[in-house]
C-alpha cells in the first residue's frame, strides 16, 4: 500500500514502535491514550474500592475502501475516530488513528483499545474525517474534529464484532443525519484478544545497497512490518522512521512487544518503501521473517536479501542486491506500572496552592479563595478534595508537603514557597491540606506574579535527595493555579533540569482563565521541552488539566488525572533499567 502517516513530521515519524507499546492496559503497558477505557492506575484506584467489572482487552485493527475524496488536487488524508455510546447517550472517545496522507482505502497502524465486557450492550461509533493539510504537523490528540472534513461514519456494538468467526466486521459509512443514499464507503473492524505478555525485543535494523527509485537524488526509505493473520493477509503493526537521502538507512530501535507479534515463529512481512510526500509511496522491496529468524541474522552478522516488487512481465521473484540486516536485538521484560506499584514501590505526593492577588480578595464571594460560611467549597477546596482523594491512595503514609507561593507573609515580604501549615512541612491527609490552607488565607496576603521554579525547585530537592539515598519513590508535584505562570522560561528551566528525576509534575487550572500557553509546559505535541540553555528535556513530565473540564462532564477526575502518570513513571524507570522490588 505505501501509506503515508502523518502525525508530527508530515508522515516520516515511526508509528506503533515505540517502548510505550507494552503490556496491559489501553496504552499497553499500563498507560491509557487519551480518552481510551482502561488505564492500570485508574483500574486498580477503582478495584481497591470494590469496584470491579469482569473484562477482556480486545485490540480493534481499522481499514477502509472507496472513501470519498474531499481534495480538489490530491486525495484525501483520512484518520478514524472511536467512540463508545455511554449510558446516557453521550459518546466517550476511545481513541484515534494517525492520519494517512493522500489515500482513499487506507490500513491504520495504530490500535484502539477496548475493554469488551460481556454483560453490558457496548455500542461503538466510527467517523472518519479528512484532514486538512494545514494540521499535518498536529498530534492527532490535539486536533480538533470540527476544523476537518467529515467523511462518514458507522457504528456497531462490540459483541457483534467479536462473534464473527473472523473477528473482522465490514460496515457501510453513512452521513450523519443518514438521509442521503450517496455511498460514502465501508470501514472494516477486526478485533484481536490483547496478548498479556511482558516479553518484548528491540530491534535495530539497518539496509544497504537498496535501490534507487529517485531521478534527482536518493530514495527516502522507511520500513513497514505486518503481522500474517490465520484468516490470511496481514495486519501493519508498525513503521520505522522515514531515513531521507539514503541508500544505506540504519533506522532508530523498534521495540516489538508480543502482543504485536505473538510468538517468535509468527511470519512477518517486512516491505521498504521510498517515502513520497504525495503519498505514492514507491515499493523497493520486500521479504517475510520471523522474530526467531532475525535474532539469527543478528547472532550471525549476516544479512538477508530482498526480494523484488512483483512485475506483470516476471513470474519468478527478482533477488536484489538489496539486503536487511539486523544491528541490534535484545529481549527484554517490560513491566507495568502496576507490576512496580504492588511491589512495594512508593508514590509520594507533594501540593502547592496559589496565593496571588489574581484569585481576588478571599472576603468577596467572587474570590476563587472565598470561604463561604455556608460550607460550599471554592474552587481551591473542590479541587483539593477532588484531587486529594485520588492522590492520597497511592501515598503510603498520606502525609504531604504542601505550599504556598505569591502570598505576602507578615513580614512584608513575597514568599513564591512557603509552607501552608506554618512551621511545620507536612500536613496529614486531604483534611490536613484543607485546614491548612484555610489556616494560610487568614496569616497570608495574596500577592504575585505567579511563579512556578520555586515549587517545582523544591520539589526536585526531595526528589533528589530519594535518589541519591536509593528509595524505591517516585514524587508528584500537584500545583493548583488560578492564572498563567508568569515566569514561562524560567519554568521551563526547572521542568527541563527535573526531568531526570523521579518527579511527575500535575498543573491543576482553576476558574476560566485562558490556559493555552500553559499548554506549553505540557508537552503533549511531542516536542521535548528545552532550556534557556539549549538542555531538551529528557522526558516530558508535566500534566495540565483544567478543572472545568473535569466539572463540565468532558473527562472524570480520576481519569484525567492519572491519564498520564503510569507512563511518565514508567519511562523514568525504564530509562533507568529499574525493575519491581520483587523481581531478581
Amino acid at each position: 500500500m505505501g501509506n503515508c502517516f502523518s502525525d508530527v513530521k508530515g508522515g516520516q515519524q515511526a508509528v506503533g514502535g515505540g517502548a510505550q507499546l507494552v503490556v496491559g492496559g489501553a496504552g499497553g503497558d499500563g498507560t491509557a491514550a487519551a480518552g481510551t477505557g482502561h488505564n492500570d492506575a485508574v483500574d486498580y484506584f477503582f478495584r481497591a474500592k470494590g469496584e470491579v467489572a469482569l473484562f477482556t482487552p480486545i485490540e480493534l485493527s481499522l481499514s477502509a475502501s472507496k472513501l470519498c475524496d474531499r481534495d480538489y488536487i490530491s486525495k484525501s488524508d483520512p484518520m478514524a475516530v472511536v467512540y463508545m455510546k455511554r449510558r446516557d447517550g453521550k459518546l466517550e472517545e476511545l481513541g484515534r488513528t494517525e492520519v494517512i496522507m493522500n489515500n482513499l482505502d487506507p490500513t491504520w497502524i495504530q490500535k484502539i483499545n477496548v475493554t469488551y465486557q460481556f454483560e453490558i450492550v457496548q455500542t461503538l461509533v466510527f467517523r472518519v474525517y479528512d484532514v486538512d493539510t494545514e494540521y499535518h504537523k498536529v498530534p492527532v490528540k490535539m486536533l480538533k474534529l470540527e476544523n476537518q472534513d467529515f467523511l462518514g461514519e458507522a457504528s456497531c456494538v462490540v459483541s457483534e464484532i467479536v462473534t464473527k468467526r473472523d473477528w473482522s466486521l465490514t460496515l457501510n459509512l453513512h452521513s450523519r443525519d443518514r438521509h442521503s443514499s450517496r455511498n460514502l464507503g465501508t470501514l472494516t473492524v477486526r478485533a484481536e484478544e490483547t496478548v498479556a505478555s511482558k516479553n518484548a525485543v528491540e530491534i535495530t535494523f539497518r539496509c544497504s545497497d537498496l535501490v534507487n527509485k529517485d531521478l534527482f537524488s536518493k530514495s527516502d526509505p522507511f520500513l513497514r512490518i505486518s503481522r500474517a493473520v490465520e484468516t490470511g493477509g496481514s495486519i501493519p503493526i508498525c513503521k520505522t522512521e522515514v531515513v531521507n537521502n539514503n541508500l544505506n538507512p540504519t533506522w532508530k530501535p523498534l521495540c516489538l512487544t508480543m502482543r504485536q507479534f505473538v510468538s517468535k515463529e509468527t511470519r512477518l512481512l517486512i516491505e521498504c518503501f521510498d517515502f513520497n510526500s504525495s503519498g505514492n509511496h514507491l515499493l523497493i522491496g520486500k521479504l517475510q521473517k520471523s522474530v526467531a529468524e532475525l535474532e539469527n541474522l543478528y547472532q550471525s552478522r549476516a544479512g538477508a536479501k530482498i526480494i523484488a516488487p512483483s512485475s506483470g512481465f516476471r513470474h519468478h521473484e527478482k533477488v536484489l542486491r538489496s539486503e536487511l540486516f539486523v544491528e541490534r536485538f535484545v529481549e527484554k521484560q517490560l513491566y507495568s506500572f502496576l507490576d512496580y506499584i504492588s511491589s512495594g514501590f512508593e508514590l509520594s505526593f507533594m501540593v502547592a496552592v496559589d496565593f496571588t492577588a489574581s484569585n481576588g480578595n478571599p472576603r468577596s464571594p467572587d474570590s476563587l479563595h472565598y470561604i463561604d460560611p455556608l460550607g460550599r467549597l471554592n474552587a481551591y477546596q473542590q479541587a483539593i478534595m477532588e484531587v486529594g482523594e485520588v492522590i492520597q491512595f497511592y501515598d503510603s503514609d498520606r502525609r504531604f508537603p504542601a505550599w504556598g507561593f505569591g502570598g505576602r507573609a507578615h513580614n512584608g515580604s513575597v514568599s513564591h514557597c512557603f509552607n501552608l501549615n506554618g512551621s511545620l512541612p507536612e500536613v496529614e491527609g486531604v483534611e490536613g491540606i484543607m485546614a491548612a490552607y484555610t489556616s494560610a488565607l487568614h496569616n497570608v496576603t495574596l500577592a504575585g506574579p505567579t511563579l512556578f521554579g520555586q515549587v517545582i525547585n523544591k520539589a526536585a530537592d526531595i526528589a533528589g535527595h530519594s535518589l541519591s539515598c536509593h528509595q524505591a519513590k517516585y514524587y508528584i508535584l500537584l500545583i493548583i493555579t488560578d492564572g498563567v505562570v508568569s515566569d514561562l522560561q524560567e519554568t521551563i528551566n526547572s521542568v527541563v533540569r527535573a526531568s531526570d528525576l523521579p518527579l511527575s509534575i500535575l498543573i491543576v487550572g482553576v476558574g476560566g482563565a485562558d490556559f493555552k500557553s500553559m499548554e506549553v509546559l505540557d508537552a503533549d505535541s511531542g516536542r521535548r521541552l528545552e532550556s534557556s540553555t539549549g538542555r531538551i528535556a529528557t522526558r516530558d513530565i508535566v500534566q495540565f488539566v483544567p478543572m472545568r473540564e473535569v466539572h463540565g462532564g468532558e473527562i472524570s477526575v480520576v481519569q484525567a488525572l492519572l491519564e498520564e502518570l503510569p507512563s511518565q513513571f514508567l519511562s523514568y524507570v525504564r530509562s533507568r533499567d529499574m525493575k519491581p522490588l520483587n523481581v531478581l
